[in-house]
């Protein structure tokens, strides 16, 4: 077997681990790049490049749909789902091709391919080929999905979101199993496009809302389009021919009984750890195997061990995973002088329509009674009223006493733009008067975060209550 000694041993080539490689060769030449599968981010492959692609699809044709009520007259007399998929999986493609690019300009000498387990704490066996004895090691083998055991009478019927982007065509109808991030924007999309889709979840959670006002807003506005039983109560599951049959009780109580050409689970998400061989080293795990890490050095326990992107299973975000990348190659390069890292404020986009985003502190993480809520509706906000997107409800969180901006939870139009400000506002521990101190321009939608901001200042006891009706939709606001 052959045998290496290096400083650093970085197992995995996503986006955690091109991170963690960028920071570690500023400081050493002597790093082990181990990556087992193809090369290539899942952002890149299988999630948020090739889920927009789908996405943008969708909404031409959304546009298209609703172009009536402007007075402009058009219709879909045919949605080719050969097309679609074909420039998803083109431009999925040209990405993957370029991350792949980015790998292949690392050092070749660096770059191992095979499976790493470790030996012990310090040393790691690929392929049972190559003993690797390292200075420090850094786990980014990401996450794969997660597949319940209530699907085990569905064979080859039974995908998950990954397999969504080989498809040659759109099937006829899906049954989408998971309410979270990604069901939303694939089970929207795809109902856009013409495909009959039914959405089940449990516990009736909806992406990432834990706001009862905004989470109820959210599932009424999107149960108005389509399918969607956040806390459904499907009693059978099972593939007939070449279809899924699945009876589950309606919103009536009654028991219906559909078929489907296909049942896509996209029920979460596990980190890849369990053929780490991590039985074999002394490292902290919790109950379900990962290491037990701190978030802002990437440390695994007082081990030379750092953890980053989705293997931890902490954010699982591609800005959250290149940053603790980069701060785990830092760390490693440089043990035992562990530092710890810059950690961005919380923010998350769900792409549906409208959109979903929370920003900071979630409502479930805040303490009762230490904060206040500013709300705004989109309903009658100017812009949005325009653009015929007037649908939506935001919350904006400030700490009693301070001021300070503690998050938002966010449903509406362009709410990826508006959790950006918030973000930032967030991250520079702004309080709501000094955030109502900038501009705002007459007329956007981020008027009407402006009027939540009001709405919170006032409660906060910081300013003057705002006037009842709109105060966005003309000059002098």
């Amino acid at each position: 077997m052959e045998k290496r000694k290096v400083d650093v041993a970085i197992i995995g080539t996503g986006t955690a681990g091109m991170g963690a490689y960028r920071a570690a060769v500023k400081e050493t030449d002597s790093i082990a790049l181990i990556e087992g599968g193809e090369y290539g981010t899942t952002c890149a492959r299988v999630g948020c490049m090739p889920s927009k692609l789908l996405i943008a699809a969708a909404e031409a044709a959304h546009n298209t749909e609703k172009a009536s009520s402007f007075g402009v007259n058009s219709e879909i007399t045919s949605i080719d789902g050969r097309a679609v998929m074909n420039r998803v999986k083109s431009e999925r493609d040209r990405f993957v091709g370029f991350v792949i690019e980015s790998v292949e300009g690392f050092n070749p000498d660096h770059r191992i391919k095979g499976y790493a387990k470790f030996k012990n704490d310090s040393t790691l066996i690929v392929d049972d080929k190559i003993e690797i004895e390292a200075k420090s090691i850094v786990i980014a083998t990401g996450s794969s999905p997660a597949i319940p055991p209530i699907f085990g009478d569905v064979k080859d019927k039974l995908i998950i979101n990954d397999d969504v982007f080989d498809w040659d065509d759109l099937p006829n109808s899906v049954a989408l199993f998971g309410p979270g991030v990604i069901g939303l924007e694939l089970g929207q999309a795809l109902h856009r496009l013409g495909v009959d889709v039914k959405i089940f979840g449990r516990g009736g959670f909806v992406g990432p809302l834990s706001d009862p006002d905004i989470l109820d807003y959210a599932t009424k506005a999107f149960q108005e389009e389509f399918y969607i039983n956040p806390d459904a109560d499907v009693t059978s599951i099972k593939q007939i021919g070449d279809q899924v049959e699945i009876t589950y009780r309606d919103f009536n109580g009654e028991c219906v009984t559909d078929r489907f050409d296909y049942v896509l689970a996209t029920t979460g998400r596990t980190p890849n750890v369990k053929n780490l061989g991590l039985e074999n080293t002394s490292l902290p795990l919790d109950e379900r195997g990962v290491p037990v890490f701190d978030p802002y050095t990437t440390q695994v326990g007082n081990h030379p061990v750092f953890i980053a992107g989705d293997a931890n299973n902490d954010k699982p975000l591609l800005h959250e995973a290149a940053d603790e990348g980069r701060i785990a190659g830092a760390n490693a390069s440089n043990y035992p002088a562990v530092r710890a890292g810059h950690r961005s404020s919380s923010l998350g986009i769900v792409f549906s329509d409208p959109q979903l985003a929370t920003v900071g502190s979630s409502y479930a993480s805040l303490q009762e009674g230490c904060f206040a809520i500013g709300e705004v509706s989109f309903e009658n906000q100017g812009r949005s009223r325009t653009m015929l997107v007037n649908k939506g409800l935001m919350h904006v969180y400030g700490e009693i006493g301070t001021g300070r901006l503690l998050g938002a939870e966010i449903f509406g139009p362009r709410a990826e733009h508006l959790a950006h400000l918030l973000a930032w506002a967030h991250q520079q521990q702004l309080t709501i008067p000094e955030i109502l101190e900038m501009p705002f321009y007459h007329p956007v939608i981020e008027e009407g975060l402006r009027t939540a901001l009001r709405d919170l200042n006032a409660k906060l006891k910081l300013g003057e209550k705002p006037p009842k009706h709109c105060i966005d939709c003309g000059p002098g606001a």
